[in-house]
């Protein structure tokens, strides 16, 4: 389907999905698959002088038509040339930037990155890499100057990881394509519903995703993606079967289901997400609320321009004169938010935490203890009861 023809729920309905490949049936079948078998010599030489492996099926580890299906599906609705999945967020985070770097080079990574992905960044030090952390309101000019002649690479995720700055991608990724250097953007927290990172001014070169979360979206599933551009796919696909990145068939299949009612389900997710975020901002004992979705955000105006949503995932600033002990009883305090990590499914989630033990000083102006609260779509007055009594506990202390 010709993702320009048609409205956004139109298009997630049927990306990736062809009757016609599939028997006749709606869905593509789960293809348990290892070992395949070719028609003859010819066509077994042929495959292997396909680097990319993306012809005739050669191993289940380079991919089987439940795989094509949900990697196709995907880079049309990030408006990609190609995508590669993998078997968790992390192993897509891992892969795309290991299809970049080479030791010696140096990577520029946004400081407010999800913490796995700044421990990565980190290891790559023991192969020769200096991963250096930037400003999450660099500005172009910033980025310009932070660039180095062995530069290699810029990484992103817009929002921050459990602090939601909003980052300008535009201007970074024009002064990164004018120097040579590669971009990857981390979408979990938008998915193409809300952002498409490659059509950001020049845009990135590379998405990554954890499908494990809102793509999937049911908290059953491992699952991670890659959207390429046309010149970023080979670098990638390569550096994907050199490391056996592969995902299985069942994660797979969830996947591909889990696209089919994205849009449906972000639509609910931001209306309980900015309705319970402009509940909580009035709490007492609330110091902020981090989300770009809202007015008065530091990142809304950003975040007005380059996304067209914001889902039930933002951050809670509690008053600095909290300890440990207070918030400890506020979260044990809540029935229905489960205390959890991850995030995306149906389930109300929250989890404490500590942006100031990792960041660069003075990137996180924040004071107070930090939450992070994921809106499912249980009742929203259930939500607000269960919060309440929570933010009791923590008055309380008890």
């Amino acid at each position: 389907m010709n993702g320009s023809a048609s409205s956004q729920e139109t298009r997630f309905v049927h990306a990736g999905s062809d009757p016609r490949r599939q028997g006749g049936y709606v869905n593509p079948p789960v293809h348990r698959a290892s070992t395949a078998l070719y028609q003859d010599v010819a066509e077994m030489e042929a495959s292997q002088a396909d680097p990319l492996k993306t012809g005739t099926p050669v191993y289940g580890r380079f991919g089987t038509p439940t795989g094509r299906a949900f990697e196709e599906a995907l880079s049309q609705l990030e408006g990609g040339h190609a995508a590669v999945a993998t078997c968790s967020g992390l192993s897509a985070i891992t892969t795309a930037i290991l299809a970049y770097v080479r030791a010696g080079d140096h990577i520029l990574v946004s400081d407010s990155v999800y913490l796995p992905t700044r421990k990565f960044c980190d290891s790559l030090a023991a192969l020769g890499v200096e991963s250096e952390y930037y400003r999450p309101d660099a500005d172009g000019t910033t980025i310009e100057e932070l660039i180095r002649p062995r530069t290699r690479l810029l990484y992103l995720e817009s929002p921050g990881s459990t602090t939601f700055e909003v980052q300008d991608i535009p201007a970074i990724t024009a002064v990164c394509r004018a120097r040579g250097v590669a971009t990857i953007a981390d979408n979990t927290w938008a998915t193409p519903v809300f952002c498409r990172p490659l059509e950001l001014g020049p845009g990135v070169d590379v998405v990554v995703h954890s499908a494990t979360k809102y793509l999937t979206g049911h908290a059953d599933s491992l699952l991670g993606a890659i959207v390429c551009t046309e010149e970023s796919y080979p670098v990638v696909r390569s550096a994907a079967i050199r490391l056996g990145q592969c995902a299985s068939a069942d994660d797979l299949y969830l996947g591909l289901r889990g696209l089919r009612t994205l849009p449906v389900r972000l639509g609910r997710h931001q209306e309980h997400g900015l309705e319970l975020a402009r509940w909580t901002a009035e709490q007492e004992g609330v110091a902020a609320v981090l989300n770009p979705g809202l007015p008065g955000d530091p990142g809304h105006d950003l975040w007005r321009r380059d996304f067209t949503g914001a889902p039930g995932l933002f951050g809670v600033e509690l008053e600095p004169h909290f300890g440990k002990p207070a918030v400890d009883a506020m979260l044990s305090r809540l029935q229905l938010f489960g205390l959890g990590h991850s995030y995306g499914g149906y389930e109300s989630l929250i989890v404490p935490t500590d942006p100031v033990s990792h960041r660069l000083p003075g990137t996180w102006a924040g004071r107070g203890p930090l939450v992070r609260v994921h809106v499912g779509f249980e009742d929203i007055g259930d939500l607000k009861k269960d919060l309440t009594a929570g933010f009791a506990a923590l008055l309380s202390g008890t």
